[in-house]
């Protein structure tokens, strides 16, 4: 067994390959095979043979059905120190004959011309002293120890930047130590490190201002005890660790970290926006990430689960968030959209991909989120003008006077909360219906103007068109009119509605909904198209 030289939970590579990694799960004999083996636990995508079941024997239990095989100890690697990664990375050593010969270009007679590199004498001479190294990344090289202290100290005393990204740590204790010898280092990113959830050291790193934990299998139950350690993050990146419960240990509610602005924890499984609310009091948070993961409801939290311990009764739930990104979850209903309004600095939303944002799904359309969010300035990462900001609101209205079923304002003002505010702040005033007795001059001023655009391949150029028309002209209707328009034969037409800030236009699908109940008033612009 000793002639393996692995340890059980120990990270590896594939010898000569250091993108594939895995963690050592058996050592030991396979029925049928001479000498030692390792049975290897490959990460996602590294490949496998099978879940550690062979030749009906259970050896392992593997995280996937095929993502476990047996190695001999020579065909793996436990990897390198952290200096000689660093040396191997950034080694500016002259280059082999061979490399040199490799470096050329074609000149317009097709004669090979050797590169000549400017400056590389320059640039050979600031690395070879790595004082100059600031920012550095050693991703997926097998980096397994930090090595001699004193050895990395002396290397890169000026790093502020590593990127260790598909390494070989798995130990806090390493990382600890690398954080305490580089006392300039502000950012560490341990990306696709296996990162283990129990140590026993406990340092004060007040040097750390960004970690980055993003596919390293933590649990929330590890940040917890890790923070006391990152006492003065700024930002923590905590994506893709499978984490659906955010457990606070006192109180209900997290407490600590007092200077973090960013959590990022997106493409993760939580499921109930109660877990969410137990960051509800982190008092520096300015943006929180939550994109991929499985909430259904939105709410600002009324009573927000205080500990006595925190000793401020008065605190307000997520009081300097500006950025909330919730797209790609599987929000379905208003109420959570307009809960965001009751968050107190809340500008910056993303809602895309979400049943609600989606109006293929029955979901709403860019105007009507931009009416119902009073405060956003962004919204799905693109910028809210005030003229799309005036134009979504207005239509908004229209929309609502058109298909409201009943006009209790109670029930109006239940369904869409900013109706009476937005309806009296633009001076709408209640549509009248048009008498018979009407003249013709009455009945022009309740038309409204749009500007027709032909875009279809087979219809030829064609000059926009502005045209007035009764807000009661549905889209089906309306594509009839444009066949006399534009002198259209036989061709079936799609219409879009055309709107700012918007990067692709809405298709017009409803053949019976008319212009009013779609919200489109005076200086809408529609793009005419053909069916493809």
């Amino acid at each position: 067994m000793a002639a393996v030289g692995f340890r059980l939970g120990q990270r590896v590579h594939a010898a000569g390959d250091p993108g594939r990694v895995g963690t050592v799960r058996y050592l030991g004999p396979v029925e049928g095979h001479s000498g030692d083996w390792v049975g290897v636990d490959w990460d996602a995508g590294a490949g496998g043979r099978h879940d550690g079941l062979l030749a009906g024997r259970r050896y392992f239990h593997a995280a996937g059905e095929r993502s476990a095989s047996f190695a001999r100890p020579t065909a793996l690697s436990a990897g390198i120190t952290l200096p000689d990664a660093l040396r191997n990375r950034y080694r500016v050593d002259d280059f082999t004959k061979e490399e040199e010969d490799e470096m050329y270009v074609f000149s317009t007679s097709q004669k090979r011309v050797s590169v000549e590199l400017v400056g590389k004498n320059k640039v050979q001479e600031k690395l070879k002293n790595f004082n100059e190294l600031i920012s550095a990344s050693v991703s997926f090289m097998g980096v397994s120890s930090t090595g001699p202290l004193d050895e990395l100290k002396n290397l890169v005393p000026n790093l502020r930047e590593l990127d260790l990204t598909g390494n070989l740590l798995s130990q806090w204790q390493d990382i600890f130590f690398l954080c305490e010898v580089l006392a300039s280092l502000e950012v560490i990113d341990l990306t696709n490190n296996t990162m283990e959830n129990d140590f026993t050291k406990s340092s004060f790193l007040k040097n750390i201002h960004v970690l980055v934990l993003n596919y390293c299998g933590v649990t929330w139950e590890l940040v917890e005890k890790i923070k006391v350690s990152f006492s003065c993050l700024i930002e923590l990146h905590l994506m893709s660790n499978r984490m659906k419960i955010i457990m606070a240990p006192v109180g209900n509610i997290v407490q600590g970290f007092d200077t973090l602005r960013l959590l990022n924890l997106e493409d993760n499984h939580i499921d109930s926006w109660d877990e969410i609310v137990k960051l509800s009091c982190l008092r520096s948070l300015e943006q929180l990430h939550l994109n991929k993961n499985m909430l259904k409801h939105v709410t600002y939290p009324s009573n927000p689960p205080l500990s006595g311990s925190l000793g401020d009764a008065d605190a307000v739930p997520f009081e300097k968030l500006r950025v909330l990104l919730l797209g790609s979850n599987q929000i379905d209903d208003f109420l959570s959209v307009d809960s965001l309004n009751l968050f107190p600095n809340l500008t910056d939303v993303r809602l895309s991909d979400n049943p609600i944002a989606d109006p293929a799904k029955g979901g709403a359309p860019r105007f009507v989120l931009i009416a119902r969010l009073g405060k956003v300035k962004i919204l799905n990462g693109s910028e809210v003008s005030p003229r799309e900001r005036r134009e979504a609101e207005i239509r908004y209205v229209r929309l609502v006077m058109a298909k409201a079923e009943s006009y209790d304002p109670d029930e109006i003002n239940r369904l869409h909360p900013r109706f009476t505010e937005l309806k009296a702040f633009h001076g709408i005033e209640d549509e009248k219906p048009i008498s018979k007795t009407s003249g013709p001059q009455k009945m022009a001023s309740g038309l409204i103007s749009i500007t027709l655009k032909c875009v279809g391949p087979s219809m030829g150029e064609k000059q926009p068109l502005t045209k007035k028309l009764p807000p009661a002209t549905t889209v089906g209707k309306l594509k009839s009119l444009c066949d006399g328009f534009f002198k259209l034969k036989d061709i079936k037409l799609r219409l879009y509605l055309e709107e700012e800030g918007c990067p692709l236009p809405q298709f017009l699908e409803e053949e019976m909904a008319s212009l009013m109940e779609l919200g489109i008033g005076t200086g809408a612009t529609i793009i005419v198209d053909e069916e493809s």
